[in-house]
C-alpha cells in the first residue's frame, strides 16, 4: 500500500479516461492541436504514470492542421477521447472541433498501428459502451446528453436502434452536462458528467443510472469540492476498478495557466449507487496497491540533450523501449510540435546534440511559426532553459524559448542590422477572463533588447503557478552569468488554446525564409 498525495500528475492532463487491461491502467488525455496527438498514458498503481503511445502522429493534414495561409487549429483538435478495450482490441473515439468529425482508432495493441476510421455524425465529449450482447452506445452532448445505437462496425447510428436524449441540464446558465463517462457496472448503466453549478462558476461532477437503456436515467451531483484550492471544483473523468475489486476516479482539476491537472480519488458503492471520495469530499491521502512493485517510470517531461539514445533500456528488461521512449517523431516522448510539423525543417543531431530548425514561412508573431516543440510546465513552479546558437540566422528572424500559450512570452535571440541582440516579447492579455482573445494576427510587443557580441547565448524562462499566482520571469547567460531581461509575464488559461502553457522553442522569420537556429541541452526543473 502507499499513501498518495493529490493531484497525481502535476502537468496539463486534462478529460481523462482510464481503463485497466489485466495488470495495466491506461489513461488517454485531451491533446488538442498538438501533434504527436491522442496520448495514452500507463501506470501499475493509478499515481504513476508514463508515456505509453500517441494514437496519430498527424490527424488529416488540413491547411489548418498545417498552419498554412495563416490558417490555424489552435484550441481545437482533438477532445475527450473514449478509451476502451473490448475482445482484444483498443479503441479510442473522438471529436476534432476543426474537422467536425468524429473519429474512431482501433488496435490490438496500444502501440499500435492504429486502425482509423470515422463515425457518422459529431458526438461531443462522447463516451463508447460494448454492452455484453455485443451491441455498441455512444452518448455524447452538452446540456441534453444524446444516447445513440452505432452499427455494429461503428460507422453510424445503427438504423431503428436506441436514439433519445437521457439526461437534461438545460437552463443552466454556467456550464451544462457534458464530458460523458459511460460505464455498465453489476448490470446497472451509469453516466458521469461534469457541469457547474447554476449559482456560481464551480465544476461539479454528477453521476445518473438506470436498470435499462430505455429506461429512466436519475440521479445527481456526486462531488462538489475544490480541495481547499482556490474554489476550483474537480470533475470530469473515468472509473476503474483494480484486481482486486476496489475502485477509483481520475477527474481533473483547473489550476490556472498551468492547465487543468489530474487527482484521484477513491470510489465506494452504496446500494448501487457511487460515492466518490469520503461523504463526497476527496480525502488529503489514501492508499493505492501497485501490480508490479518495484516499477520505475520514465517522468512525463524532463531535460534533452538532443543526443543517443543508449541510455533508453529494451522491452527485455520489462521498462520503457526505445520507440517509446522517442514516440514524438524520433524525439523524446515528452516533445509535442504545436501543429502538424515541417519535418524537412528540422534535423537532429545525435552525435553532436543539436536540434536545428530552419524557417520556412514569413511570420509575424511565434503561434503563426511551424515548428514549435514544446513540453508542458510544471505545476506549483518550474523552470527551463536552452542554448541557442544563431550563427545561421537570418537578419530579422527570432529564436528561443517562449511561455507558449494564447498571451504567449519569449525570450529569443535575433539579429538586426547584421548585428545580434537578445530581446524579450510578449501578447498582452485582453483581460483576465476564461473567453478567447481574437485571433493572433499582429506582432508581439517588445519589452527589451540588449546587444550581444555573440551568436551564442543561453535563455531561461521561471514559472511560478502557485495559488495562480502564474508569472513567467525570463533571462539570459551571455557567457557572463545570468541577467533578468524586460517584465514579469502574467499568464493566463483562456480559451483560444484552451491548454496549459508550455515551455516552447522556436525559430521563426519575418523577413526572409532559409534562416536557422540550434538547440542543445535543455534543462528542465
Amino acid at each position: 500500500m502507499e499513501n498518495n498525495i493529490n493531484p497525481i500528475i502535476k502537468l496539463d492532463y486534462p478529460d481523462a479516461d482510464v481503463i485497466r487491461v489485466e495488470d495495466t491502467y491506461y489513461m488517454v488525455s485531451t491533446t488538442m492541436h498538438f501533434m504527436p496527438g491522442c496520448e495514452i498514458l500507463r501506470s501499475y498503481d493509478l499515481v504513476h504514470w508514463e508515456h505509453a503511445a500517441y494514437v496519430y502522429d498527424r490527424l488529416d493534414s488540413t491547411p489548418g492542421q498545417r498552419l498554412l495561409e495563416n490558417q490555424s487549429i489552435y484550441g481545437k483538435g482533438m477532445w475527450a477521447a473514449s478509451l476502451r478495450y473490448h475482445k482484444g482490441i483498443y479503441y479510442v473515439c473522438f471529436v476534432a472541433n476543426d474537422t467536425g468529425k468524429t473519429y474512431l482508432y482501433q488496435s490490438p495493441d496500444i502501440h499500435g498501428p492504429w486502425k482509423k476510421q470515422t463515425i457518422e455524425g459529431f458526438y461531443h465529449d462522447c463516451s463508447l459502451l460494448f454492452d455484453d450482447d455485443d451491441r455498441v452506445y455512444i452518448a455524447s452532448g452538452n446540456k441534453d446528453i444524446r444516447l445513440v445505437e452505432l452499427k455494429s462496425d461503428l460507422s453510424g447510428p445503427k438504423t431503428g436502434g436506441i436514439d433519445r436524449i437521457v439526461v437534461s441540464d438545460e437552463g443552466n446558465p454556467n456550464l451544462g452536462y457534458e464530458g460523458t463517462h459511460f460505464y455498465k457496472v453489476n448490470g446497472k448503466y451509469y453516466l458521469f458528467f461534469i457541469h457547474s453549478l447554476r449559482n456560481e462558476w464551480k465544476r461539479v461532477e454528477a453521476c445518473f443510472t438506470s436498470d435499462s437503456l430505455e429506461g429512466e436515467f436519475v440521479g445527481g451531483d456526486v462531488l462538489n469540492d475544490d480541495r481547499g484550492y482556490c474554489n476550483q471544483g474537480v470533475a470530469q473523468g473515468g472509473i476503474v476498478d483494480t484486481p482486486d475489486g476496489r475502485w477509483y476516479a481520475v477527474l481533473f482539476q483547473d489550476h490556472g495557466a498551468v492547465g487543468r491537472i489530474p487527482v484521484l480519488l477513491p470510489v465506494s458503492w452504496e446500494k448501487d449507487y457511487p460515492v466518490f471520495g469520503e461523504n463526497g469530499t476527496i480525502p488529503e491521502m489514501f492508499d493505492t496497491e501497485s501490480t508490479r512493485k518495484g516499477y520505475e517510470y520514465r517522468p512525463l517531461v524532463e531535460c534533452d540533450d538532443f543526443r543517443n539514445r543508449g541510455n533508453i533500456v529494451d522491452a527485455a528488461s520489462d521498462r520503457m523501449t526505445v520507440n517509446e521512449a522517442f514516440d514524438s517523431f524520433g524525439l523524446k516522448s515528452c516533445w509535442q510540435w504545436n501543429h502538424e510539423p515541417k519535418l524537412e525543417l528540422v534535423t537532429n543531431d545525435c552525435e553532436k546534440g543539436y536540434l536545428t530548425i530552419t524557417t520556412g514561412k514569413i511570420c509575424r508573431n511565434v503561434t503563426q511559426a511551424n515548428n514549435v516543440l514544446t513540453q508542458r510546465m510544471r505545476f506549483p513552479t518550474c523552470s527551463g532553459e536552452i542554448t541557442v546558437d544563431g550563427s545561421s540566422l537570418n537578419e530579422g528572424d527570432y529564436a528561443g524559448i517562449c511561455a507558449f500559450q494564447g498571451c504567449y512570452g519569449m525570450v529569443a535571440l535575433t539579429k538586426r542590422d547584421g548585428r545580434y541582440c537578445v530581446v524579450m516579447h510578449e501578447r498582452p492579455a485582453e483581460n483576465a477572463l476564461l473567453q478567447a482573445m481574437k485571433a493572433d494576427t499582429e506582432e508581439e510587443i517588445e519589452r527589451a533588447c540588449i546587444p550581444l557580441e555573440s551568436t551564442r547565448v543561453r535563455l531561461k524562462i521561471e514559472v511560478d503557478f502557485d495559488h495562480m499566482k502564474d508569472e513567467a520571469i525570463f533571462s539570459y547567460d551571455d557567457g557572463f552569468g545570468w541577467k533578468s531581461i524586460g517584465i514579469p509575464k502574467k499568464l493566463y488559461f483562456k480559451l483560444d488554446h484552451f491548454t496549459g502553457c508550455r515551455f516552447g522553442l522556436f525559430v521563426y522569420a519575418t523577413k526572409n525564409v532559409g534562416g536557422s537556429a540550434s538547440f542543445s541541452d535543455f534543462l528542465y526543473v
